[in-house]
């Protein structure tokens, strides 16, 4: 249950018997929501776990444009048999591979492409203005079995074809996007090739960008919303708007730390800056608010928890020391911090590596954690830093390209995590923290990706994701 006064939302939240619960069954969560807290708050990586990346804002925007879109709605193929087929981009060749319009084809409008055994589907055509990311959407079809399959390009006319980045494994019933940054100039054309006999596949939505405007930036940290309507007026002291080059946040004076840190990821954000790691106060807060201090956290039990990771940031030495001011940081369980945490912040970066930008938000809630000194601490540095009962991330996740909020679709996916602030996290990967975007704003009070149309947000926001998580 949440309560709304003005810009402060107090939410009725779990206690610290709930985080164990948690550990053991997510499900158990919603059922023991029994102690009222204020769920302002935010963080991430600590000083003994190193995480760079920084860089300057590009004022240019110079992005894909998609150059071939296909839907596969437009042909009709019945059987396995290989045969041509017409859509609107043009003939395609399909192997062991029919159009499924069934209620066990995964597809995001009537028909979708359903691949068995060592199948293909091929284009017999070129686009002639190359090609920057390719992108499919794929899925098992029915309850079939996980299946595999690889993306291959043709430079000459399919004369002879090349393989492109890893074979994917399909395990997930609903349609989830890969992405493959090729490069490639002048005529190419794809085909997708199912590699295993096992679990027929379905395949839908595919795309390519043009390889010549196929530039990430980096854009607006809080493009796609302020989740709790913050601003930067001292009047809000639990809701406190700051706005960074490098990142945004809610500063709650009450807390210590951030309520949430919002970012924007791209490889236009990396490169291979490190900074000296030292921790460092907030002096932008106001004047006679209390401003953190990286002595605050010694022999605590907790790691210095970055919310935006100063791997994130790594373009320049700049970018990449702002991540290390103390607003940015809150209390982490190092099992936490080190392991689960980490590996999704890790796996964000090698989606920016495949052509994909993305929009974050992560923060802080509750209060009461457990470190590796045991026991459950409440607060640190005299009572003027809350150490957090739990930690939450969403992401969103779009191919690189323009006018990201108008590319949002059912499609697009959300990754929403909420994990304890316990040292038992660490025995769980990232994806078994999983949970609606829904659950979250319930659990905050929060309206995440408030920018998006609300038709878009209830169908993104309603699912957990079953991506892949490396």
């Amino acid at each position: 249950m949440i309560f709304k006064s003005g810009n402060l939302f107090i939410t009725l939240h779990c206690s610290i018997l709930a985080q164990y619960f948690f550990s053991m069954n997510r499900t158990f969560l919603a059922l023991l929501l029994t102690g009222v807290i204020f769920t302002f708050n935010t963080c991430k990586k600590d000083s003994h776990y190193i995480d760079d990346q920084n860089s300057t804002i590009i004022s240019a925007r110079i992005k894909s444009t998609t150059v071939l879109s296909e839907t596969f709605e437009a042909g009709t193929k019945t059987a396995y048999a290989a045969a041509n087929v017409t859509f609107s981009s043009g003939s395609w060749y399909l192997n062991n591979a029919l159009v499924g319009n069934s209620a066990s084809d995964r597809k995001f409008n009537t028909k979708s492409i359903r691949v068995q055994n060592i199948g293909s589907v091929r284009m017999n055509f070129n686009v002639t203005s190359g090609a920057g990311v390719v992108s499919v959407y794929h899925a098992r079809y029915g309850t079939d079995a996980n299946g595999t399959w690889e993306m291959w390009y043709s430079v000459d006319n399919g004369t002879t074809w090349t393989k492109t980045g890893a074979t994917i494994t399909t395990s997930s019933i609903s349609l989830v996007q890969t992405s493959f940054t090729v490069n490639l100039t002048g005529n190419v054309r794809f085909e997708v090739r199912k590699t295993s006999n096992s679990g027929r596949l379905n395949f839908d939505n595919f795309s390519i960008t043009d390889y010549s405007t196929t530039t990430p930036t980096q854009d607006n940290n809080m493009g796609m919303g302020n989740p709790s309507g913050a601003q930067a007026n001292i009047t809000f002291t639990t809701n406190y708007l700051m706005v960074k080059p490098q990142y945004s946040l809610s500063y709650n004076k009450s807390r210590g730390t951030a309520n949430w840190v919002s970012w924007h990821l791209s490889s236009a954000w990396l490169g291979s800056s490190n900074a000296d790691h030292s921790f460092t106060s907030d002096n932008t807060l106001p004047t006679g608010w209390y401003k953190a201090t990286s002595s605050n956290y010694t022999n605590t039990g907790f790691d210095r928890g970055h919310m935006c990771p100063a791997a994130d940031r790594s373009l320049n030495t700049t970018d990449n020391t702002a991540t290390y001011v103390l607003t940015n940081v809150s209390p982490q369980a190092p099992n936490l911090n080190q392991i689960p945490w980490n590996n999704l912040e890790q796996y964000c970066r090698t989606l920016a590596g495949q052509g994909y930008e993305m929009y974050i938000v992560d923060g802080v809630t509750g209060m009461g954690g457990t470190g590796s000194n045991g026991g459950v601490t409440n607060t640190i540095a005299g009572g003027n830093i809350t150490v957090p009962a739990w930690w939450w991330k969403s992401i969103l996740i779009l191919p690189n390209g323009q006018n990201d909020v108008s590319r949002v679709s059912s499609a697009t996916r959300v990754i929403t995590v909420v994990m304890p602030n316990t040292q038992t996290s660490g025995s769980q990967t990232w994806g078994y923290y999983r949970v609606t975007v829904d659950y979250l704003e319930t659990l905050t009070g929060y309206d995440l990706w408030a920018n998006v149309p609300a038709t878009v947000q209830s169908s993104i926001e309603s699912v957990v994701d079953t991506g892949p998580v490396n």
